[in-house]
């Protein structure tokens, strides 16, 4: 008798033991319900601060990093008894949920703007909502075209295909920087976002800034250009490339997944730059902080033509109070971001299809969380 209480209780524990490791596993899965990566899979690093960190935490934004997130929380949860629950509804969702006091951080793929910064102070005691640059990587230009396994295009042709002036896959402009290519007779099938996207706002302003005669829009946000079919965040868009023949999209590189080819950019330089983490890093590594205090919004340089930088490129910001975060999630937001912006987050980062930041960002970023209050 005793020897079979022994092992219902055995079972018992193993049960609660699975059900824990579901919990954890559930908080780490993507838009479409997929892991987020394979690092994510391996032990969590030792070194993880947890200070009094616990509890539960709901954050909302990007979705461009939502890989990396998930990533990232696998580790943290792993090691520190706090729940992270990422939204992922899109950045403009997320500074909104911020700015009216929803969430205790966010993530935007773009900085906040003088009127976010300004709402943001009435939620933050004493002080404001700043901007900390921690994810970076290419905007991935994927298409689904039969036949066609390598494709070159320039700014120009990608502005005219997302504005409908391209409507066609044989289009003379293509073909001209497709000289070997055999390239079909088919319906262009531009997807763009239909909800407000940092990933739409860094797309547009890559285009803005390099074809403006072309892409005559002032960017922001929300897609403005002409035509086109709509799909809801970066999951979406990806899905209906994979699935629409015809089709071309844009999304985070970490989105081109199942054999979604992906464009490289003639931007001026030797030879067209694919778009992958280590030429996105050499793209960011051109950026300037221009951010005031604790702010540490950048610049970016679309217009790049070094050899190997892939100029569309993204860095999404977790946007945090610098004073006046509330009591009860100030200690697991900043572990969780100490982590995030520690060499091991950043590590985690390359594994998944991202850009770490530059030391000379992610050093001044962790000063910055260090002080948070």
């Amino acid at each position: 008798m005793k020897l079979q209480r022994m092992n219902r209780r055995a079972l018992a524990l193993g049960a609660l033991a699975v059900s824990g490791a579901l919990a954890l596993t559930a908080c780490g899965s993507d838009e479409t319900g997929n892991p987020g990566g394979g690092s994510s899979n391996a032990a969590a690093p030792s070194n993880i601060k947890c200070d009094d960190a616990s509890g539960q935490v709901l954050a909302d934004g990007s979705s461009a990093q939502k890989n990396a997130v998930d990533a990232w929380v696998k580790q943290f949860s792993a090691a520190c008894q706090v729940e992270i629950n990422y939204k992922a509804g899109g950045s403009g969702a997320g500074v909104t949920a911020f700015t009216q006091g929803q969430v205790p951080w966010a993530g935007s793929d773009s900085a906040l703007k003088p009127d976010e910064v300004a709402a943001s102070k009435k939620i933050c005691s004493g002080g404001q909502g700043i901007d900390l640059p921690m994810v970076g990587g290419p905007i991935a230009v994927g298409y689904n075209v039969p036949g066609v396994d390598k494709l070159v295009l320039d700014s120009s042709t990608i502005a005219k295909i997302f504005d409908s002036k391209i409507t066609n896959w044989n289009d003379p402009a293509i073909a001209k920087l497709n000289p070997d290519a055999k390239l079909p007779n088919l319906k262009i099938q531009a997807f763009h976002r239909s909800d407000e996207s940092g990933t739409t706002d860094n797309f547009t302003k890559y285009l803005i800034a390099t074809a403006k005669k072309d892409f005559p829009y002032e960017g922001g946000k929300a897609w403005q250009a002409k035509g086109g079919q709509s799909a809801p965040q970066s999951s979406g868009v990806a899905a209906q490339v994979k699935q629409t023949a015809g089709a071309i999209g844009y999304f985070e590189l970490s989105y081109a997944k199942d054999g979604i080819k992906t464009v490289a950019i003639d931007t001026g330089a030797d030879k067209p730059v694919e778009a992958t983490v280590d030429n996105a890093t050499k793209a960011i590594a051109e950026a300037k902080v221009v951010g005031t205090g604790k702010d540490l919004a950048l610049k970016l340089n679309y217009g790049t033509k070094a050899e190997g930088a892939y100029p569309m490129v993204l860095v999404t910001y977790e946007i945090v109070c610098d004073k006046g975060n509330k009591a009860e999630t100030l200690p697991a937001v900043k572990a969780f971001l100490r982590y995030a912006a520690s060499e091991d987050g950043q590590k985690i980062l390359a594994e998944n299809d991202y850009a770490p930041m530059p030391e000379e960002i992610i050093t001044k970023v962790r000063t910055t969380v260090e002080s948070l209050s």
